[in-house]
């Protein structure tokens, strides 16, 4: 027996290496999250400095990682951002590693932040429900990108609210591409395209309308892509549940935050997180609050 068949015939076996996968893709995530912002911050202000005829090296004391020439994704190599001493292989296992080091740098023992290894464990929890929930299919291979881009998308957001186009452009795309040539795909690409537009044009005429109305702008670019992006993957169809569900929890968590943590109402709230949450939610459990909803009409 191959280890296709194996993966095949038990289930068990599935959902074991998608949440071993996860475990894996959640620490490159926490690479992404943090590195991704601030490469676009840089290549920015690079920009503007040749635009403008100015000299970067006066604009790039703020920088966080003005010391490394190079700052990608690859390089340079995982390290302690005090003391500079790198992460070895064995001391970069997800939650492994941490545990042991008893969440402290192994070298100058500062503190290691808890939210690595949480991103890691969220990544993997999330791989395993989607391959509980499709099965071994490509489809879930293509869900499980999917899944990893919207657990990026949610923690750039909540730090930088920015929702950058590098994640969520070829995600859309990918979600087109994935309706027409998938076997078992969740939508037609009829219904796969029209979400996209759809999902697009809702946000950015809602964004136009409180803007005519307040002088305000209610929201970043970001979500119309976003909310297109979903609608891509998940057909219109699921737009609404979707808005609803984001708009819900955004709204409890936003008047939280004023009623007992006194935030500042001219403080921007990241609506891409709720997003993000509503549409994996819906990709999960969209037809089980579909079925609900009739009831409740019909009932």
């Amino acid at each position: 027996m191959t280890v296709i068949d194996l993966v095949q015939h038990n289930p068990a076996v599935l959902i074991v290496l998608a949440v071993v996968t996860g475990l894996l893709v959640g620490s490159f995530l926490n690479v992404v999250i943090y590195r991704l912002p601030l490469m676009m911050q840089r290549e920015w202000r690079q920009q503007c400095c040749e635009f403008l005829e100015l000299d970067e090296k006066k604009f790039s004391k703020a920088d966080p990682v003005a010391r490394h020439k190079v700052f990608t994704l690859a390089k340079p190599d995982s390290h302690c951002p005090l003391c500079n001493a790198p992460v070895r292989p064995w001391q970069n296992v997800p939650i492994v590693s941490y545990a042991l080091l008893r969440g402290r740098c192994a070298s100058c023992k500062a503190p290691i932040s808890i939210r690595y290894p949480l991103i890691e464990a969220v990544t993997g929890l999330l791989s395993g429900l989607v391959a509980w929930q499709f099965g071994a299919t490509a489809l879930t291979l293509a869900l499980l990108v999917l899944t990893w881009s919207l657990i990026a998308l949610t923690m750039i957001d909540f730090d930088h609210q920015l929702l950058p186009d590098n994640i969520t452009l070829p995600l859309l795309w990918l979600g087109l591409l994935a309706s027409a040539v998938l076997p078992g795909a969740l939508v037609s690409p009829r219904d796969a395209v029209l979400g996209a537009a759809v999902g697009y044009m809702s946000l950015w005429s809602l964004y136009w309308a409180f803007k005519l109305l307040t002088g305000k702008e209610g929201m970043g670019y970001g979500d119309f892509k976003l909310l297109g992006t979903l609608g891509a993957w998940m057909g219109w169809q699921s737009l609404l549940l979707i808005v609803i569900l984001s708009s819900l929890v955004g709204a409890i968590v936003g008047i939280s935050l004023l009623v007992f943590r006194g935030r500042d109402r001219n403080i921007p709230i990241p609506f891409g997180p709720y997003l993000a949450g509503a549409g994996f939610i819906a990709l999960l459990w969209g037809d089980t609050f579909k079925q609900l909803y009739i009831q409740m009409l019909t009932g």
